[in-house]
């Protein structure tokens, strides 16, 4: 009987998200960016995702500026595959970050081929010659601007990028691998299908929308032996007071459940003491499945307060009254 492999995990809990970096909410200059990278660094963190997604090559540019200097051992790094960049004089990628100056278009690409070419221009944006994780992005019913309907990429990606990244797994050239999505049923069809190791749940697992994964997603995770990094878990700022919830076009556009359930999630936490930032980062981390949080940010300060985030220690009966109030789920994981 075959010994079941052990499945990759991240070996550090906190990790620092791109998105901001690759300018898409707003212009945040080269100077802003480093003095932010820096900033993580030297509060501890070691974990850093990218994506060539973000700013179209920007926020790999960026992080690379620094970290191409640093010893490769010290950290986690992971980025995404399934989406090619191209040079392009007529620069159409800037309808989808206006704010960043690449020039840059983008060709979805889920092939075995197209995944080697994008961790291989990854790594050159990047200046570093190696990735430890890498996500299949966007590969979900959300993403308005597949080609075709996710289901047919997602069967290009089940005979191209899975198997390939599965046998880069197998040489050794990274650790693990996974999707990186908004919605659950790629992962949940991913799991039938193949054999990762960790996936990017993005916009899947907060204060505000956390039961579908409690009870859907996490069971089918586990009996595969596959675990989570957990982004979006302030929903792109929205619990933290931004006028967006997650990412897409219509991000502005928050149903009024939401806003009110975040307004009694203000009250309770002004009840206990509680920056509502602070335990909502924890919350996240909480779940066993549960093997890394990535926050993004755009400031040194930002950064800085969500690391040390994780550190703080809220009262037990802060989270008692969120469950007894039916805004957290009875079964969701608090912090011990």
């Amino acid at each position: 009987m075959s010994t079941p492999r052990t499945h990759y995990t991240p070996p550090v809990r906190f990790g620092m998200g791109g998105v901001p970096l690759g300018n898409e909410f707003a212009v945040v200059t080269d100077k802003e960016a480093f003095a932010t990278i820096e900033a993580a660094w030297s509060a501890g963190v070691r974990y850093y995702d990218v994506s060539p997604w973000y700013g179209l090559g920007l926020a790999e540019r960026r992080f690379g500026n620094f970290l191409h200097t640093r010893n490769r051992d010290e950290y986690v790094l992971s980025s995404k595959v399934g989406k090619l960049l191209k040079a392009s004089r007529h620069n159409h990628g800037k309808e989808y970050f206006p704010f960043s100056p690449s020039p840059n278009d983008v060709v979805f690409d889920y092939t075995a081929d197209g995944v080697r070419r994008s961790i291989e221009d990854s790594l050159q944006r990047l200046g570093v010659d190696a990735l430890d994780m890498v996500f299949v992005h966007d590969l979900s019913p959300d993403n308005p601007f597949l080609p075709t309907p996710w289901e047919e990429q997602f069967e290009i990606a089940r005979s191209g990028a899975f198997p390939a990244l599965t046998h880069l797994r197998e040489e050794g050239m990274i650790k693990g691998w996974g999707l990186g999505v908004n919605r659950p049923e790629p992962i949940l069809r991913l799991l039938e299908v193949a054999d990762p190791d960790i996936c990017l749940l993005a916009s899947q697992y907060s204060l505000i929308d956390h039961k579908y994964a409690l009870d859907t997603v996490f069971p089918a995770a586990r009996t595969k032996g596959v675990s989570f990094v957990v982004g979006s878990s302030l929903n792109a700022g929205f619990i933290s007071g931004s006028a967006r919830y997650n990412y897409g076009k219509d991000n502005y556009r928050i149903p009024p459940a939401f806003l009110q359930k975040r307004e009694r999630l203000r009250e309770v936490a002004a009840r206990h003491g509680v920056d509502l930032r602070t335990a909502a980062l924890q919350f996240s981390a909480a779940p066993d499945v549960a093997a890394a949080l990535i926050v993004g940010a755009s400031t040194e300060q930002q950064i800085v307060a969500d690391y040390s985030s994780l550190q703080t220690k809220i009262p037990g009966e802060f989270w008692a009254d969120l469950q007894d109030l039916g805004l957290i789920e009875r079964s969701a994981p608090t912090p011990a």
